[in-house]
């Protein structure tokens, strides 16, 4: 499996080569985002001739140290070219300036993207390319496969409701889309009417060699983490459903070494949390009761109870209504010490984090009324049939927009 970075030496690239020597070029990028030899975006331009004179960098950074929400300040990286945080803490550091863009000619874009709404890099990116377009810059993007997986029968999780937009999700979009980045980036750009291609808005070189219904396990390269809580690929294939407990008091496990794959509180039992979950189902995944002390975030130094899920076949696990079930599950245990978060998150402080998570208020108040498991799963997992064929749908456009 090749990604886009690796092919930018091949010959069928020539033409892309000669413009980025001959333009200015920038890049928004992050360390995390290598080449099968493990050189960053970064040293491959410098290889081909083509140095970024701006380097753009998301959310936790350049280096990938920063943990979430954090903001991240610019000159982060020595000896490299002008870098510019597009995560300083402000919704106006989301999207470049026209003065950062007013030195450009061609953007490239080669972020590491985890396959699930909430993860901000697909974000920062559209954010970056419809500036970009404004600037008349263009934009490349060095395509990387979907750690979970592009199969359109993985879809999960409705998109979310008028009124429920943010930087957890700018687009409507499913939970777990089955997209890559540059898919995303394009079927946005293209239904604001974009170009597509080489002379247009945005193009894209595409992944080599990926199966869409395979995981990162089958890519024969190692999985590198892409932010601090994101170590493995495990971590991603829970991670559609373990994010949601970000709205939550419930530790997600941050502050652990597996984080998102543990769940649990000083109010939990775990061993009977452990059994309420297997008696509601959870297909594909091993669950066992644990016990785990934090070091940071949620309650932090304080021994909690809960459970860790392992997956055992990522084509039957569904980790958006395993995780609603168990957040309903942790309540039901624990309604009185159970709650929702209640400060700001990512830079929005008047809708709930659950409910920006979830796509609507709806799940949030079926909790709080004591729905069940099932019931509750019910108002956010299952997608509209149109879900699934947008994954086609922009697939195609991704290979209208190729290099």
């Amino acid at each position: 499996m090749l990604t886009g970075l690796d092919q930018l030496n091949d010959g069928h690239l020539s033409q892309l080569r000669k413009r980025l020597r001959d333009t200015r070029v920038g890049v928004l990028t992050h360390a995390p985002a290598v080449d099968r030899r493990g050189r960053s975006a970064l040293q491959v331009l410098d290889d081909l001739g083509a140095p970024a004179s701006v380097l753009l960098t998301p959310e936790h950074g350049f280096h990938g140290f920063a943990q979430a929400e954090e903001a991240v300040r610019e000159g982060e990286v020595q000896g490299g070219p002008r870098t510019v945080s597009l995560y300083d803490g402000t919704r106006q550091s989301l999207t470049p300036s026209a003065e950062v863009l007013s030195s450009l000619d061609v953007l490239v874009v080669d972020l590491v993207d985890v396959g699930s709404r909430y993860y901000t890099y697909a974000w920062t990116a559209l954010l970056a390319a419809r500036a970009a377009r404004e600037a008349n810059v263009h934009v490349v993007i060095l395509d990387r496969p979907n750690p979970i997986a592009g199969d359109p029968a993985l879809v999960e999780g409705a998109p979310q409701q008028p009124g429920f937009l943010s930087f957890v999700g700018l687009e409507p979009l499913a939970v777990r889309h089955g997209l890559t980045l540059a898919e995303i980036v394009v079927h946005f750009l293209a239904r604001d009417g974009a170009p597509l291609g080489p002379s247009g808005a945005v193009s894209v070189v595409p992944t080599r060699g990926w199966e869409r219904h395979r995981t990162a396990d089958a890519w024969g390269r190692p999985f590198v983490p892409p932010s601090p809580n994101m170590p493995t690929a495990q971590t991603a294939l829970v991670y559609p459903g373990g994010c949601l407990v970000e709205g939550t008091n419930l530790s997600e496990g941050r502050g652990t070494t597996s984080p998102f794959q543990i769940v649990g509180a000083p109010f939990l039992d775990g061993p009977a949390l452990a059994r309420e979950l297997l008696a509601v189902g959870v297909p594909g995944a091993l669950v066992r009761p644990v016990t785990f002390r934090p070091t940071f975030e949620k309650h932090a130094g304080v021994a909690c109870h809960g459970v860790m899920l392992h997956v055992t076949d990522p084509a039957s696990f569904r980790p958006v209504a395993t995780y609603l079930a168990l957040v309903a599950l942790a309540r039901a245990q624990a309604p009185e010490a159970f709650a929702f978060r209640a400060e700001p998150y990512e830079m929005e402080a008047e809708i709930p984090a659950f409910d920006l998570l979830t796509g609507s208020a709806a799940a949030r108040s079926a909790l709080l009324e004591g729905a069940g498991p099932a019931d509750v799963a019910a108002l956010v997992a299952p997608v509209d049939p149109a879900c699934r064929e947008l994954v086609r749908e922009a697939e195609a456009r991704a290979v209208d927009a190729r290099a």
